[in-house]
């Protein structure tokens, strides 16, 4: 590596051209850089969607989730598969390895569905692979303060919908809760009784009516020429006059009105009837710029349609993602400023503090122009990982210039002294870069997070061997030209600590034993300490209303609004954006709601007291009794997740509700479990008609009350010059056990009422029917405290294992406690491998086993500091804390590697006692120094607020990195150089008996 700095001084015109060319690539790199939310990442799982109105859990799970299930048995890399089959619909998620190309097993699943026929009675199903990519990052509102009307429906397709499609970078725009047009006809049923017309007929009358059948293929004017019977309504006027039967026209039956299908859902922004568009952008292209583009275009369309239509930005996430990288950068920028000012005070020099911070920017701008080219985008892992990396690339610079400061104390700073002092350090700078830099390479071993891992780890390796680079090169360079004048200031070596090394040396067992019991009490704490998720910290709230499926939709809707007005009047609160009900178009999004279930998402105003606002709310719970009100605060990822779920899974039915009673039982009574729920203690009745088989046809009757009791399609007519759908409705909505028995069907040829023909049986059933892998199973989910998970977790395991349930029955655990266990095994297994890496590095490094082995033995010193930081701080051991222990790997070793490269080179003319404490005393600078700029660059992470999404680079991160450091570096100085010793004990007792027998002689 010294070659590196001779080519430097002797070049010093191409040094300075690529230091100008990094920092303006570096610049241009930052603004040319796509910014984005978080790094593209496939979720591997594949969501099939069927919708079934008006139909139970039960006959959707026969008709259709069971048919799915056997057609996708084949999908090449399936692990496992949940379905949901509840009254309405029917949900199947394929959960696959993480392996698959997800493109491929889309197409395999959808063309294995294709092949099913299921019953007319079910929509098409929907497939649908979601990623982050396919976030919307702009949610638009478009407020209508005079309700929704056809125009201004036609207003949104027409005019406004283009006007942000057309926007450079935006690929795709859709309209979220729009409400459809169609045309209704309400039956009046006495009238049709009186006239003699089955619905069934009508039916066949009105389809007739409407059409367009090929009849053939004929040779005309001698050219073959298709022929084409066609039937067409037009408009509403004509609708009523259809005649039915001689004399009665479809007026005289019914009555036909133009309807949206608010009755079923509808959006609102700040209590006014809304629609939402949801703007995805391209890949390559930059958020941050399109955000403005949109916002100019929501001026321009608020100056030309206010105040018909209002239009507001919901959402945005490029405006997140602006607060989010300038929070960030402020992070980085703070921690160069507190990495300068202790620079400053230890070398107490300007130029040399000047030369030494100038690593900072060009390992920046190296990193940056790196991120570039390797395609890599800045977000908020990407901008995290520099805010965690700003401290460690002054490290290598340090130590060359505190080195060379070392060697020029007689004023001497010659190239030939740079030189020898830049070589002197060179193997231990790049092995302890290398190092670092080691512990990120094996990141694809953890799968559960290996896209969201590795724009982090390549931004801290690209940064860290930038560095690496400026110590070698810029650094001697600069030297060479700011300290050729002036005086430095006097270097003093560190008696104090020299007189305890050596105390400590000549007593081994005192720090080694007491390092060890620390060790042992670190371990045992890190055991019975809460392993949790934090919280995030964002200040959107997100509110979900479910009411029982049996709840009127009227008084769903009323209770609704109440609240929805409660919220809007709430000081904190800027704005309310509801959505009520079941949308057809969730479904593309891989998911769907109960008809009772409303969803709130509440933008709150800056600096509000989010906390204070959620207190609020929860107390209004207890004015809706029939609803059950779930708060949290808005967060895209899965680390803040705190519900473990409980799988009672079986065959038999009876069986499964009987163990899951016992285990829910069981598991309330447990201290950090806020709330236990079931998918099995939603009941609905359920009315079966059993038809006497000789009295009328089954299937025939199933189709006649299919008819009557739901609202049927039966084709499109034109309204104002547009194709409208017609609904039949029969306007049956029996209230009671007897209006249904009293339901009039047709057989043969007869009306009679239902009781003539089948028996009604009335039972209970659970609203929505789970399986796993083929076995049904309850489903049983535990809200805990976030902060205690794992402990909960262990407790809950114990009181459920000891539980006899029925023969048949399994319990298997999952949800948050099960995927941290999952993520928290891959990053051990992160840790081994590293360590391994690191180990072989210095081995290479030192050429021998036993000196690498010394220098391993601050990590288990690094693992007492980062336990005890945690504690200090509250803080539970969550993703980010884990991520910091494998952060520290890398940084920790480097101080132990500076201290014996220097201990292996002085042991070439001294005894090992010596050596060691020359290098002590040369090293015991360098080293504090590294680690308080490393330490202090970490502060404005720990003080700072984390933002939403980027847990990866959180408190718990900070804690650990600072209180591992702290303790690693004290302990470093003591203990690595006695385990050193004691490592070569013969050799150094022979050195010392020798030195007594040179002496007495």
């Amino acid at each position: 590596m010294s070659r590196l700095t001779e080519w430097a001084l002797k070049n010093r015109a191409a040094v300075i051209l690529m230091v100008v060319l990094t920092l303006g690539l570096g610049t241009l790199s930052y603004f040319i850089l796509p910014k984005e939310l978080l790094p593209a990442a496939n979720n591997p799982m594949i969501t099939v969607i069927v919708i079934g109105q008006g139909t139970d859990a039960q006959t959707i799970n026969e008709d259709v989730t069971k048919p799915i299930e056997k057609s996708i048995g084949s999908v090449k890399g399936k692990k496992h598969v949940f379905a949901t089959s509840a009254d309405g619909y029917a949900s199947i998620d394929i959960y696959l390895d993480e392996t698959v190309n997800m493109k491929e097993a889309k197409l395999e699943v959808e063309e294995a569905i294709n092949r099913l026929q299921l019953p007319e009675s079910y929509s098409p199903p929907i497939v649908s692979q979601l990623n982050i990519d396919m976030i919307p990052l702009w949610q638009i509102g478009l407020s209508f303060p005079n309700g929704i009307e056809r125009e201004g429906t036609e207003k949104i397709e027409n005019e406004v919908l283009p006007r942000f499609q057309g926007i450079t970078g935006i690929a795709d725009v859709t309209v979220y809760g729009s409400q459809q047009t169609h045309v209704t006809i309400k039956l009046d049923n006495e009238k049709m009784t009186t006239h003699q017309i089955p619905i069934q007929a009508l039916m066949g009358i009105l389809q007739g009516e409407n059409l367009a059948v090929a009849v053939g293929e004929e040779i005309i004017d001698e050219k073959k020429t298709n022929i084409k019977v066609i039937g067409q309504v037009k408009g509403v006027g004509e609708l009523e006059q259809l005649e039915i039967s001689p004399g009665v026209q479809l007026k005289d039956i019914a009555t036909i009105n133009i309807s949206d299908s608010s009755s079923t859902f509808f959006t609102r922004v700040d209590g006014e009837e809304a629609v939402a568009l949801l703007l995805y952008k391209e890949s390559s292209t930059n958020a941050v710029s399109i955000g403005k583009n949109v916002i100019e275009t929501i001026e321009q369309l608020n100056k030309e349609y206010n105040p018909s239509i209002q239009v507001s930005m919901l959402i945005s996430f490029s405006d997140f993602i602006v607060q989010s990288v300038d929070s960030m950068m402020k992070s980085v920028l703070l921690g160069a400023l507190f990495a300068t000012v202790i620079l400053l005070l230890f070398l107490r020099h300007f130029r040399m503090t000047f030369i030494t911070v100038v690593s900072i920017p060009l390992s920046l701008g190296l990193a940056l122009f790196l991120l570039s080219i390797s395609g890599v985008t800045l977000n908020l892992l990407t901008i995290g990982a520099v805010a965690v990396a700003v401290g460690r690339l002054v490290d290598d610079s340090i130590v060359v210039i505190e080195n060379i400061f070392r060697k020029a104390q007689n004023g001497d700073v010659s190239k030939g002294v740079i030189i020898e002092a830049t070589k002197e350090v060179s193997t231990a700078i790049t092995s302890s870069t290398l190092t670092t830099v080691a512990v990120f390479l094996p990141m694809g071993l953890v799968k559960s997070m290996q896209e969201l891992l590795l724009p982090f780890a390549l931004t801290i390796s690209y940064a860290l061997l930038s560095s690496l680079l400026v110590a070698l090169i810029v650094v001697p360079l600069m030297s060479s030209k700011l300290l050729r004048k002036g005086k430095f200031p006097v270097y003093k070596k560190p008696l104090r600590y020299v007189r305890v090394l050596d105390w400590c040396l000549r007593r081994k067992w005192i720090p080694l034993s007491l390092s060890i019991i620390i060790f042992i009490g670190s371990i045992v704490m890190f055991a019975v300490m809460p392993k949790g998720a934090e919280e995030s910290a964002d200040n959107d709230v997100a509110i979900t209303v479910q009411y029982a499926d049996e709840v009127p939709f009227d008084k769903v809707k009323k209770e609704v609004l109440e609240l929805e007005t409660y919220i809007g009047q709430h000081a904190s609160v800027e704005k309310v954006i509801l959505f009520l009900g079941s949308n057809p178009e969730d479904a593309q999004f891989s998911t769907v709601n109960s008809q009772n279930t409303a969803q709130f998402h509440i933008v709150m105003k800056d600096r509000a007291k989010t906390d204070q606002f959620i207190k609020d709310v929860e107390k209004k719970d207890e004015s809706y009794h029939d609803a059950e009100i779930d708060i949290t605060t808005v967060s895209f990822t899965n680390f803040s997740d705190s519900t473990i779920t409980l799988d009672v899974v079986g065959k038999d039915p009876e069986k499964l509700i009987q163990a899951s009673n016992q285990v829910i039982e069981n598991v309330e009574k447990i201290k950090g479990v806020e709330q236990v729920t079931s998918n099995q203690q939603e009941l609905k009745s359920v009315y079966g008609i059993v038809v006497e088989q000789e009295k009328a046809n089954a299937e025939e009757v199933a189709r006649q009350i299919q008819l009557l009791l739901n609202p049927f399609p039966i084709g499109d007519i034109q309204v104002d010059g547009k194709d409208t759908m017609v609904v039949l409705d029969s306007s049956i909505h029996p209230k009671s056990e007897a209006d249904l028995k009293e339901i009039l069907v047709a057989v043969n040829q007869e009306m009679v009422p239902l009781s003539s023909i089948a028996k009604l049986e009335k039972s209970t059933n659970p609203t929505s029917v789970l399986r796993k892998d083929g076995n049904e199973y309850v489903r049983i989910s535990v809200e805990v405290d976030s902060k205690n998970l794992s402990e909960i977790a262990n407790e809950i395991s114990l009181e459920t294992k000891g539980l006899v349930l029925p023969k048949g029955v399994e319990l298997e655990a999952g949800g948050a406690a099960d995927v941290q266990a999952d993520q928290f095994m891959e990053l051990f297994q992160l840790m081994a491998v590293s360590i391994g890496l690191v180990y072989l590095i210095m081995v290479l490094t030192f050429k021998t086993l036993r000196a690498p082995l010394v220098i391993l033995f601050t990590l288990p010193l690094a693992i007492i500091g980062a336990i005890l930081g945690l504690l200090i701080t509250g803080m539970p051991i969550d993703i980010g804390a884990m991520i910091g222990a494998l952060l520290l790997i890398g940084i920790v070793v480097t101080n132990a590697i500076v201290l014996l490269d220097r201990v292996r080179k002085n042991e070439e003319t001294m005894p090992i006692r010596e050596a060691i404490l020359e290098a002590g005393a040369t090293r015991f600078r360098p080293i504090i120094m590294t680690a308080l700029a490393t330490i202090f660059a970490m502060i404005p992470l720990l003080m700072g607020k984390e933002e939403m999404g980027n847990l990866l680079v959180s408190k718990g991160l900070a804690v650990v990195v600072i209180g591992g450091l702290s303790v690693a570096t004290i302990l470093t100085l003591v203990v690595i150089p006695v385990v050193y010793e004691l490592f070569y004990f013969k050799k150094a007792k022979k050195q010392r008996l020798e030195e007594k027998t040179t002496i007495s002689s």
